[in-house]
């Protein structure tokens, strides 16, 4: 759960990546250039994690594993093609085998084309790339390579498949070590498929995920709307608010779920249902939070409204909808491979500093509710109050020592080799946010007895007006002799019942 004019940025961005192709397990390269990388001049082709398929298997098998290059083209300007090339490389390689690409003279700086010190070594040949067996995979890495002849301004790389036979982060590179084809574009793409389908490893698990989310919400939705039915005469505001909440989430689980299905069947990612589940998602979210806010503010329950603070909310709402919707663009819309946890720890910082704010407002607002609900001795109202208190306490506790363990995860991750339990974090929040969920529901379902925590016009003296914000305002201080004390206000009182007593019989006498 935790967890104007911004419209037209969020629209200009949405309609942005609705343009654009977006492709995950089929990698495509549209005139992509080399850039130089030390003495090398490289093109990322992908990155991915896979599962192993079993060897005898073949690639029209439906539970293989493979990455498949299609029309791999390499193209330079004709005016450069007077002379032959040297090599244009593929390397394809685990990522636990990345010392075995490049190396270095004398212990030296590290590099990926073979220098003059290195050749005389003989360790390889200068203007090739350098590279080992692998010592945990016979075979690996795979180096593939083409160059160009003379007068030719392209050259092909043979399509060719390559079965993958070990789990693991596979990396794909396009490398050359000749200054004289800077110029160089590569176009084409790569096929890359896991047993189950073109899912990327990582996210090939929640497809069934997102499947027993959308069961959960159905059931809860069954719960919520028959009650909903049954005392919609007797239904509160924040119950309608609720209800939403149901909806959005429902919405959310299964735009997922077919997703990810649509994905797995095709390669390419459906970028329209992508966006809106993101969008359905954050605003489930921010609203979420908006609700919890409200709630322990006693929106609806000790106060008719949210006053001089409305604009706060709303204000905090939006910053943290921008923020949110951002994050889940750059995490799940034109990725062509498996982010690095640092990106996403980026994206993901201000994210965590608005959950935080929001924390510390509504657990400000709470104890302010409920010292005001003590006070005034409003008991039903106090008991429901005090198990959202602990319902909340809980999901507040954990939720930080996750945060803790996902910013070790994501920033000690650099490389994705713990790719195959990376699910499990979005997959956490998922769970723990519908946990939440269910709680409120079971503490404001709608029922005959759901008017006695409205708010009603005995509630109206207490004014919770300017009490919740997190701004500290210096009350005015009051001299002596305006206060009074309750001595000096009984014989004021009771002076004045005199008088007022002798006014009354002096007038019945005349």
């Amino acid at each position: 759960m935790v967890r104007l004019d911004y419209r037209v940025t969020f629209f200009s961005l949405a309609i942005t990546l609705l343009c654009v192709r977006i492709d995950a397990s089929i990698h495509e390269y549209f005139g992509e250039q080399f850039v130089s990388k030390g003495n090398a001049f490289v093109v990322h082709g992908g990155s991915e994690g896979i599962y192993s398929s079993t060897p005898s298997l073949n690639e029209s098998s439906s539970g293989d594993s493979f990455i498949r290059f299609e029309k791999i083209i390499f193209r330079r300007p004709q005016e450069l093609s007077n002379f032959s090339s040297g090599a244009i490389h593929a390397i394809l390689f685990e990522v636990v085998d990345r010392e075995t690409i490049g190396g270095s003279a004398y212990g030296g700086q590290r590099a990926v084309c073979c220098t003059a010190d290195l050749a005389k070594l003989g360790v390889c040949k200068q203007g090739q790339i350098i590279y080992r067996p692998s010592t945990n995979s016979p075979g690996w890495p795979q180096v593939y390579d083409t160059s160009f002849d003379v007068d030719k301004a392209e050259t092909i790389l043979q399509p060719r498949s390559i079965q993958i036979t070990k789990t693991g982060m596979y990396n794909l590179y396009f490398i050359h070590c000749d200054p004289n084809l800077k110029d160089v574009v590569l176009e084409g793409k790569t096929i890359w498929k896991n047993p189950t389908g073109y899912l990327p490893g990582r996210m090939a698990p929640l497809m069934n995920f997102y499947g027993f989310m959308s069961l959960a919400f159905v059931v809860l939705g069954i719960f919520w709307f028959s009650q909903y039915a049954r005392f919609w005469k007797e239904v509160l505001p924040l119950q309608n608010i609720i209800t939403l909440v149901i909806t959005l989430g429902m919405f959310e689980m299964a735009l997922w779920y077919f997703d990810y299905a649509k994905f797995n069947e095709t390669g390419v990612r459906p970028t329209g249902i992508t966006v809106w589940a993101v969008s359905s998602g954050t605003v489930k979210r921010t609203i979420s939070r908006l609700i919890i806010l409200i709630v322990t503010m006693g929106y609806g329950v000790v106060r008719p409204t949210l006053g001089g603070l409305t604009s706060r909310v709303i204000l905090l709402g939006t910053t943290f909808f921008v923020a949110s919707e951002v994050l889940e663009l750059v995490e799940n819309v034109g990725a062509t491979s498996d982010l690095s946890g640092r990106a996403i720890l980026f994206f993901g910082l201000p994210v965590a500093i608005l959950d935080a704010f929001f924390i510390l407002w509504i657990f400000k607002s709470l104890s302010l509710t409920l010292t005001k609900l003590q006070a005034r001795r409003m008991a039903a109202k106090l008991d429901i109050y005090r198990k959202f208190t602990n319902a909340l306490a809980v999901t507040v506790i954990v939720s930080v020592g996750w945060i803790c363990y996902e910013l070790y995860f994501k920033s000690n991750d650099v490389y994705n080799e713990r790719w195959q339990n990376a699910w499990i974090i979005p997959a956490f929040w998922q769970v723990l946010s519908f946990s939440l969920l269910c709680v409120i529901c079971a503490l404001w379902a709608p029922s005959q007895n759901s008017m006695r925590y409205a708010y009603s016009s005995e509630d109206a003296s207490e004014d919770f007006d300017g009490e919740d914000s997190l701004t500290l305002i210096k009350p005015l201080s009051l001299s002596s002799k305006d206060v009074r004390r309750p001595s000096e206000l009984r014989s004021v009182e009771s002076s004045n019942g005199l008088l007022s007593h002798g006014d009354n019989e002096e007038g019945k006498t005349q």
